[in-house]
């Protein structure tokens, strides 16, 4: 059995994966907000606690909103920054007497997608999270590129490709760079924008509605969203070249992603010769956990219960 969970900001979330992907059993608990043993515990107790009521123990692993630093050991680049400078790996493997794995939030998204989802019979999948923040993972033959410095993928920090005269030097990121494809993309931003050209404020999903409907304003600020992203999208073709792209996160219900980017990737693309397959998730909310489950594999002997 493959346990993943799922450590985010407001809840914590336990699924049982079966052999198969069947998902057995799925709970989910409030994230302690106090003291970061307060996490340990209440994880360490969600993975006991679906363990005695399946009759059974498995490898453990952690989708988590930030990543360990292969040079320290502990948590960095979390939003949750209760975490930030903890080995939050050998805390959880102690506290539940095996190897823990854990991964970025982004990058287990992509790895559940890749396994059993949107890109399974992908070799190399880039996964996209649009939503609040644009963040990414990268996946070549179902196993996760994390990097020299754990930060592959992180494409929203990059800044926005082929910058135009009116786009430099672009909008504040919360990283404190300027002009972030995540400053220009996110879905608050796009919101920002459509507010700033329309005197009045619609949710991402509406304006697409309202472009698509013929609201004219709502379609020059869907058109200039669209160009954003496909550019954005477009450097990581040249780079990769990705089997399929999937996109998750709040902005992935929006239809027009998969009519309209495709083409205006491979416009921008270096010689593509065809449009990049770019997919909805199949998973939805539950890439994260699942994600978390997959990273381990049959025949890995280290995440057996001592």
């Amino acid at each position: 059995m493959r346990f993943g969970i799922d450590l985010g900001g407001t809840k914590i979330e336990v699924a049982a994966l079966a052999p198969s992907g069947e998902i057995v059993l799925r709970e989910r608990v409030p994230t302690p907000q106090g003291a970061y043993e307060a996490t340990i515990s209440a994880i360490r107790d969600l993975v006991t606690g679906a363990e005695s009521k399946l009759g059974v123990r498995g490898s453990v692993g952690v989708a988590i909103p930030g990543t360990i630093s292969p040079r320290t050991g502990l948590v960095k680049n979390a939003n949750s920054t209760r975490l930030i400078g903890h080995p939050l790996d050998r805390d959880l493997s102690a506290a539940l007497g095996r190897t823990v794995r854990t991964a970025n939030d982004a990058n287990c998204f992509a790895l559940s997608e890749a396994s059993d989802g949107a890109a399974r019979d992908a070799n190399v999948v880039f996964g996209i999270i649009a939503g609040t923040g644009v963040g990414g993972g990268v996946v070549v033959n179902k196993q996760i590129v994390a990097g020299a410095h754990f930060i592959g993928g992180e494409w929203g920090h990059n800044p926005l490709p082929g910058a135009r005269a009116d786009e430099i030097p672009g909008p504040q990121c919360f990283c404190g760079r300027m002009g972030c494809v995540e400053a220009w993309c996110a879905g608050p931003k796009f919101e920002q924008q459509f507010a700033e050209a329309a005197g009045r404020k619609l949710p991402a999903k509406d304006i697409a509605t309202a472009a698509e409907n013929g609201d004219e304003i709502a379609r020059t600020v869907m058109d200039s969203w669209l160009d954003r992203l496909a550019r954005s999208i477009a450097s990581l073709v040249n780079i990769l070249d990705p089997d399929a792209v999937v996109i998750g996160g709040g902005l992935s219900n929006i239809d027009a992603l998969y009519r309209e980017l495709p083409a205006r990737v491979e416009h921008y693309a270096f010689t593509p010769e065809g449009p990049t397959r770019i997919v909805k998730n199949q998973h939805g909310d539950s890439s994260g956990v699942r994600g978390a489950a997959w990273l381990w594999r049959e025949g890995d002997p280290e995440g057996i219960p001592r």
